[in-house]
């Protein structure tokens, strides 16, 4: 099953932040984990259909094109990304002798994920890589 990665943002930040009046049974730590799991899953996809226009190849090859993201999207996006997904990462794992992730800072990082979507889906960087040994 393969959603948008907006329409998984929309449901983390439903998560966090639920409809007055909605009876929610989960905890906030639990739905700010949750949350991050949607996080992540968008971020997954917007890395994978970003691949999918400039090197369909790369689409395949899991911690390789984060590693090379920064060749085509510049250094500040690359950053973000993977700054971003680890943070994404370490608050989808349940520990038992810590705190669950706050939602104020999954809240952050769904800030951060939407602006992320927006510079992948832009495009930004889909030049090649050019060699640095030309000069």
């Amino acid at each position: 099953m393969s959603m948008f990665p907006e329409t998984l943002v929309t449901a983390a930040g439903r998560l966090l932040l639920p409809e007055p009046g909605t009876v929610t049974t989960l905890g906030p730590g639990l739905r700010a984990r949750a949350a991050a799991v949607l996080l992540r899953m968008a971020l997954d996809q917007a890395l994978d259909a970003y691949w999918q226009r400039v090197t369909p190849s790369m689409t395949r090859i899991g911690k390789h094109r984060m590693l090379c993201l920064e060749w085509y999207v510049g250094h500040d996006t690359a950053r973000r990304c993977r700054t971003t997904w680890t943070a994404l990462s370490a608050a989808c794992h349940y520990r038992r002798y810590e705190l669950p992730p706050a939602p104020t800072e999954i809240h952050t990082r769904l800030l951060e994920v939407t602006s992320l979507l927006a510079a992948l889906r832009a495009g930004q960087g889909t030049t090649s890589v050019t060699s640095t040994g030309d000069a």
